[in-house]
């Protein structure tokens, strides 16, 4: 069974060594989330540090999966900062470690996220992903609206060209 929890500064700064994996194993993996390869969980310091900043000056949701107390997943939702954008969300990094793929987390994570951005105010969310990627086919089944695809976006992490595809989802609070 695992949990889901909405993390605060203090519990996210404490989780970077644990995140710092789950996003070295889905880049090593071939998710195409923004980094290269080859990448490793030290690679990812820099990027969650980061992640515990934003969400310490209250700019980013950080929810987590656990697994007998150990984080396996994560997803984020970054506040949009521009002010003619105060009700809209940007969905980011939907990441489950290899080893606890099969079980639901990525359901479990995103309705824990969607209904934390929505009591946060935020009712349109947003996100791309990987045009043909496994991550592709999870949002439409959760509800998510798919707005386009856009070619050659990005780079898959061993280099070759990735397009993007795009969704939505109003969400409630």
């Amino acid at each position: 069974m695992s949990a889901i929890r909405i993390l605060n500064a203090t519990e996210a700064r404490a989780a970077i060594p644990d995140l710092c994996e789950v996003l070295a194993d889905c880049v090593e993996g071939g998710a195409s989330v923004g980094f290269m390869q080859p990448y490793t969980a030290a690679d990812a310091l820099p990027y969650w540090q980061g992640v515990v900043e934003s969400v310490e000056a209250g700019a980013n949701l950080l929810a987590i999966a656990e697994i007998d107390g150990r984080v396996v997943g994560t997803v984020q939702v970054g506040f949009a900062s521009m002010p003619n954008q105060p009700h809209r969300g940007d969905l980011k990094k939907l990441l489950v470690h290899r080893s606890a793929r099969g079980r639901g987390i990525a359901r479990l994570l995103m309705e824990a996220i969607e209904q934390e951005a929505a009591r946060h105010g935020k009712h349109l969310l947003v996100l791309d992903t990987a045009t043909g990627s496994d991550a592709e086919a999870i949002y439409p089944r959760l509800g998510w609206e798919r707005a386009g695809v856009i070619p050659d976006y990005a780079l898959w992490p061993d280099g070759g060209y990735c397009a993007t595809t795009l969704f939505y989802k109003r969400v409630a609070a």
